[in-house]
């Protein structure tokens, strides 16, 4: 089984130019080598104290890197690159194409893609690029949506809302944007960029390194974003109790999935490892791929 939708919510960034790779590079968290070699990664833009600002997927295209973001905050991500532009050769712009998500055991089986994440497909005028961030998030793509209607015809796909892919991210535990992650507040180790192969500790300095590398060396991560299921009715950024202690807060909601910021101390503490929000009973999960810190 395989399911598709568009997703309205993000869009495109074309940066172009003979300098483009170093130029994104001392900007981001991830290393933009792998980019120039073939791969899409998932990055951050940070603030120069290392809190979140941007998460994007950085994708290789002809002589462009395609930056898929937030659409409501992509202006705001062009602005704030082309300050550190500078004199190097690279232009940063938004592109028309739409962007697109397939997921399910058969999705990249029917798009004719690998499924090893990073792995980048030319497809027509666009790319297809497997979500790079943990095995079973879907295939992304971007393409003129006449490209991605067809893909209705497609054996084996079924058409699904954004909603159904929600659903299915929050399961895995990946976060979406400012949906998820408070700009200027939200570090990125806290929301997984470690395990999901969001930061690189290896590349050269990048905005706002020194933060993230100290809180990963000293291991300081007190809160994490995780999964959750909610039992009962409640809206993302109510927040969550242990005993009447604080516990963290919903970020986003699908039915009974969520992700929830969750304070580590108060939920080990908590009876059952379940938390209140609004009445409802939120229980954090763990997913396979996330690595906490003894408590």
């Amino acid at each position: 089984m395989a399911f598709f939708c568009s997703l309205p919510h993000r869009a495109l960034i074309a940066v172009h130019g003979e300098d483009r790779i170093a130029f994104l590079q001392s900007l981001v968290s991830n290393d933009m080598a792998k980019v120039e070699n073939g791969a899409a990664v998932w990055a951050a833009f940070l603030t120069p104290q290392g809190k979140f600002l941007h998460e994007f997927f950085a994708v290789p295209q002809g002589d462009a890197v395609l930056l898929e973001c937030e659409r409501a905050r992509r202006e705001d991500l062009i602005t704030r690159l082309s300050r550190y532009r500078l004199r190097a050769k690279a232009t940063v712009a938004a592109a028309a194409r739409a962007v697109a998500v397939a997921w399910g055991e058969d999705a990249a089986s029917a798009l004719e893609t690998a499924g090893e994440p990073g792995m980048v497909k030319v497809a027509g005028g666009g790319v297809l690029y497997t979500d790079p961030r943990v095995a079973g998030a879907g295939v992304r793509a971007a393409l003129d949506p006449d490209q991605i209607a067809a893909w209705s015809k497609l054996p084996g796909m079924t058409a699904a809302t954004p909603a159904a892919y929600d659903a299915h991210r929050m399961a895995l535990g990946l976060p979406d944007g400012s949906r998820d992650m408070e700009i200027e507040k939200a570090l990125l180790l806290e929301n997984g960029f470690a395990e999901l192969q969001g930061v690189d500790f290896k590349k050269g300095c990048y905005i706002g390194q020194e933060l993230t590398a100290r809180t990963h060396y000293r291991a300081l991560i007190k809160k994490r974003l995780m999964p959750v299921t909610i039992a009962g009715t409640a809206n993302a950024g109510a927040a969550l109790t242990a005993g009447g202690d604080d516990a963290g807060e919903l970020k986003s909601v699908e039915g009974a999935h969520g992700l929830a910021l969750v304070r580590l101390e108060a939920w080990r503490k908590a009876p059952g490892g379940v938390l209140d929000a609004d009445g409802a009973k939120v229980t954090p999960v763990v997913p396979a791929w996330m690595h906490l810190p003894e408590g």
